[in-house]
């Protein structure tokens, strides 16, 4: 690879056809391979390639009447914890005209080998060529100086991690005209209408606690849209009976279906007693440690420093749900609600004027992508106007 080269790459239009060609090809391929089964998320990134969506997509954030190209060179830094993040990060590249460099997570996941070898038995029979070339996959540690070199190509970079991560890769200098695109440390949170759930059957009960085991335990609550903080909203009884019987479906399906951790097990009460020497709560019962429950006496302002993953929850019962404005602020990411209606919700959103929340979300759709993340407009941040006068 000489990458020099790439300087003189041109961008194409967002959602070219041929682009979109080759993203449903790899879809398809990944559909019908038996072993994109034993991973949701893996079946669930074909879904979202699929031609039919990617077309809808193309009516959301195409006009005719705009006129947009690809910036140039996108370089990828996918974070660690989520496997399939590259491959959305790179079809929002490719999707919105550029070349890209992709370095995906150094550790090995089984679903990022997967949709990489698919994608690589297609550059192998020589399908949609020019834009298997607008692609390349790499891998290294933090000792290489390759983070310098795609840094001084890129014409923006693209970080996906933690504030850490995001300080240490801004040393590697881009050139005057590039930017960073950064998603940073988040936290997200989960509202409960406690009379609606208290009106509804043991199926939807039992449906709810799987829409909400995807959105926390399947990428163990690391995601950034993962909740870690559930407010009830209600009569103190309703939230009760409520409360009882969502919890219980959910602890069933985790115990059915979770692989618990033994180190979890000591990081779960290391953060029970940080969290205790810093706000009034108390550690609610479960039947076991592999569903943590901690009842606080009051919201503070202070609990998105309070953590942890594998199935730790911080719960507040609320009278209204204007309670949690005070604590809202910009590292706030997802809101998953269930029982609320939409306009309710944008109410509250506009009235409360939050520094905080880009995504408000039902139940079981936290970790869907959207071309909308973070507050950004992807296809727009990652391509550039054309005016014409």
């Amino acid at each position: 690879m000489i990458w020099n080269e790439w300087g003189q790459y041109r961008p194409d239009v967002p959602f070219s056809d041929v682009v979109i060609e080759y993203l449903s090809t790899l879809s398809s391929s990944l559909l019908r391979d038996r072993e994109s089964r034993l991973y949701p998320d893996v079946v669930t990134f074909a879904f979202f390639c699929r031609k039919a969506n990617l077309l809808a997509q193309k009516k959301k954030y195409v006009r005719d009447d705009n006129l947009r190209l690809g910036r140039g060179v996108l370089f990828h830094i996918a974070p660690s914890n989520v496997p399939i993040n590259f491959g959305y990060s790179l079809v929002a590249g490719l999707l919105s005209g550029n070349y890209n460099i992709v370095r995906v997570s150094s550790k090995i996941f089984p679903q990022v080998d997967l949709i990489v070898r698919h994608m690589l038995a297609m550059e192998t029979i020589g399908i949609y060529k020019e834009v298997s070339d607008r692609i390349v996959l790499v891998r290294y540690d933090r000792t290489s100086d390759a983070t310098n070199l795609f840094s001084s190509i890129c014409n923006v970079r693209i970080i996906w991690g933690g504030d850490t991560t995001i300080a240490h890769i801004r040393q590697s200098a881009i050139p005057a005209r590039s930017f960073d695109v950064t998603f940073a440390d988040r936290y997200s949170m989960a509202v409960i209408r406690a009379d609606r759930m208290m009106q509804v059957n043991d199926t939807v009960i039992d449906s709810l606690a799987e829409e909400f085991y995807n959105d926390t335990y399947l990428f163990d609550q690391n995601a950034c849209s993962a909740p870690h903080l559930v407010v009830w909203v209600g009569e103190k009884e309703h939230i009760e009976r409520s409360h009882e019987r969502f919890w219980n479906a959910v602890w069933r399906l985790v115990d059915q279906k979770y692989e618990f951790q033994s180190v979890l097990a000591v990081d779960k009460l290391t953060a029970f007693y940080r969290q205790a020497i810093n706000m009034p709560m108390e550690r609610e019962w479960t039947k076991d440690n592999k569903l943590v429950l901690v009842n606080m006496k009051r919201l503070d302002a202070s609990i998105d420093d309070h953590r942890c993953a594998g199935g730790y929850f911080s719960e507040y019962r609320a009278a209204d749900l204007k309670e949690i404005v005070s604590i809202v602020k910009d590292k706030y990411q997802t809101l998953a609600y269930y029982g609320f209606d939409k306009e309710e919700l944008e109410g509250f959103i506009t009235d409360s004027r939050l520094k905080g929340i880009d995504r408000i979300v039902p139940f079981g759709e936290t970790t869907s992508f959207s071309f909308m993340w973070d507050g950004y407009n992807l296809i727009e941040t990652l391509s550039r106007e054309c005016s014409i006068f």
